[in-house]
């Protein structure tokens, strides 16, 4: 595999990172803001969330300009909005220039959790697809360490501290955008939605460098006869996708179900409640990025020896036990017992959903459809995240600790049969042939 092959997913792979930045950033400012504008608890969950609802619309749309202007143009266009995003949320005045700020930034991550993962697994080859589509995750988790990092550093520059833990993405973004314009198209999207042959040939021999030029052609035949048998279902929403379709958002159903986003989003408020003070929550939750760096290496080593459907089952074992152990330590005042439960959850996290997530979604759905297949997984993704982040301060307050991580683990528990019952092994198997063994694609030799 060129090293070029590497850049070039990596290059769209910081869009992960700038995505974990930017949901997790918030999570050092948000007691701040909630006492610098004296938020009640519902403006508090809406302006929190604000990047989330974003995330909702820009995932719904996403699969548009990826499909329309190309994976390429659209990833660069996911830099401006970071770029902005940062800026404005930096210089906010007052809670309603916030949320708008926050909001688009949001929509930069609903879009780059299609146009990205999307991308990479149109110009990886099968053996090496798992690792490189995931390396998405990896930045994702990469950018969480390092805002978490990032806000421990900053918080005690001044009473400013919070502006300048969310402007400082700004950095980053410049450079992932700058970066982007040495990516090239996705061959895929060139043949199956351009119609342009050669320029997919030409990005093809880049990418699986000891194909002879036979079956270099032959590889662009089995996309364009993959399009081809799906020129004629324009529709997405076919019996002929009803597999893709449910597996998509299911998955997204369940990642956020675990109550992932709530334990990023208000790490340092959960610790605070079994005791420990501000400063020392604070640190805690870089514990909780590293912990997820760590075990997210693990899950990209093993997703392409293990396969996703076993990491689905190990992460589901590892949900359940460590939300089943912090629901009852909240429930018996055990609460020592906390930190070390949420980092083994984070650990399942990483190892599970979150190394498989947008590896999945972008395999199990046939060429013309997987910018909307991804949308559709992308969307029900953040939905759920935002809903979650809205209602989690409410939860807390309504309901006992132990209540809300008991419903998290029984969730999971329902995950596990899910996973058992309904999803299929992807590990090594081309595109075109997932699509074939889903029924939405022609049949294959």
């Amino acid at each position: 595999m060129k090293s070029r092959v590497i850049f070039w997913s990596l290059t769209s792979a910081l869009a992960g990172f700038l995505f974990g930045f930017d949901t997790v950033v918030i999570s050092g400012a948000e007691q701040t803001i909630q006492s610098l504008w004296n938020l009640s608890a519902g403006m508090h969950g809406v302006a929190m969330a604000a990047a989330l609802y974003g995330t909702v619309l820009g995932a719904l749309m996403g699969g548009w300009p990826s499909d329309r202007f190309g994976r390429r143009a659209t990833l660069r266009w996911i830099g401006i909005l970071y770029f902005v995003s940062a800026v404005w949320s930096g210089l906010a005045g007052d809670v309603h220039s916030f949320i708008i700020a926050r909001f688009i930034g949001g929509l930069g991550v609903g879009i780059s959790t299609v146009a990205a993962p999307m991308y990479i697994s149109e110009i990886a080859p099968a053996e090496y697809r798992g690792r490189l589509a995931g390396m998405f995750q990896f930045n994702i988790v990469f950018g969480i360490l390092v805002a978490f990092l990032s806000n421990a550093l900053l918080a005690d520059v001044g009473d400013h501290a919070w502006r300048w833990m969310l402007g400082v993405e700004a950095v980053p973004a410049l450079i992932y955008t700058v970066c982007c314009f040495a990516v090239p198209e996705s061959p895929r999207w060139l043949i199956a939605r351009q119609g342009d042959r050669a320029g997919g040939l030409r990005i093809l021999r880049e990418t699986h460098p000891r194909s002879t030029p036979a079956e270099l052609e032959a590889k662009a035949d089995e996309i364009a006869a993959a399009a081809s048998e799906q020129s004629g279902t324009v529709r997405f929403w076919t019996r002929q996708l009803r597999v893709p379709i449910m597996l998509a958002l299911l998955i997204a159903f369940f990642n956020q179900l675990s109550g992932i986003n709530a334990v990023l989003y208000f790490a340092p408020r959960i610790f605070e409640m079994t005791g420990l003070a501000q400063q020392a929550a604070l640190l805690q939750s870089v514990g909780i990025g590293a912990t997820n760096l760590i075990f997210t290496l693990a899950g990209l080593w093993l997703i392409d020896r293990l396969g996703r459907r076993t990491l689905l089952f190990i992460g589901s074992f590892g949900y359940i036990a460590s939300l089943g152990l912090t629901a009852w330590a909240f429930y018996t005042g055990h609460y020592a017992i906390v930190p070390a439960c949420i980092f083994a959850f984070i650990a399942a996290h990483a190892v599970g959903q979150g190394a498989v997530i947008w590896v999945f979604i972008a395999e199990v759905f046939p060429n013309r459809h997987r910018a909307g297949g991804q949308a559709l997984g992308s969307f029900t993704h953040w939905v759920f995240a935002a809903l979650l982040t809205t209602f989690f301060p409410k939860m807390v307050t309504a309901f006992a600790p132990g209540h809300v991580f008991l419903f998290f683990c029984g969730m999971m528990v329902l995950q596990l049969i899910w996973v058992k019952l309904f999803v299929p092994e992807t590990k090594g198997v081309s595109l075109e042939a997932i699509q074939c063994r889903l029924g939405s694609g022609p049949k294959m030799e």
